[in-house]
């Protein structure tokens, strides 16, 4: 069942972040993803308005994408951001289906 990596963030450092960005789409197509949304045009509908970038990447299966994001490959990537301040970042895994009870 596909899973759905969604990310929301704010960029303090683009030169810094952009380091990170750059490296990101082999490490999610050597995992089977397929970017859906990034960046691009966006609206908030309710919630916090501080994140400005949004991601939204598809991958085959829950498991798929958690292994990417837990990745050597993916933690060193997402060094650029995380140890130099250059964003903040909020991401889920999140399985598709309908679980309501």
């Amino acid at each position: 069942m596909p899973a759905y990596w969604i990310a929301r963030s704010r960029i303090a450092d683009p030169v810094e972040y952009k380091k990170y960005t750059d490296l990101v789409p082999a490490i999610i197509a050597k995992h089977g993803g397929k970017v859906l949304a990034r960046g691009g045009k966006y609206q908030i509908m309710e919630g916090p308005e501080k994140f400005h970038r949004f991601v939204v990447i598809e991958f085959p299966t829950m498991e798929a994408g958690v292994n990417c994001f837990q990745s050597a490959e993916y933690d060193a990537a997402a060094a650029h951001r995380r140890n130099n301040g250059a964003g903040e970042v909020e991401t889920i895994m999140v399985e598709s289906g309908d679980a309501t009870v």
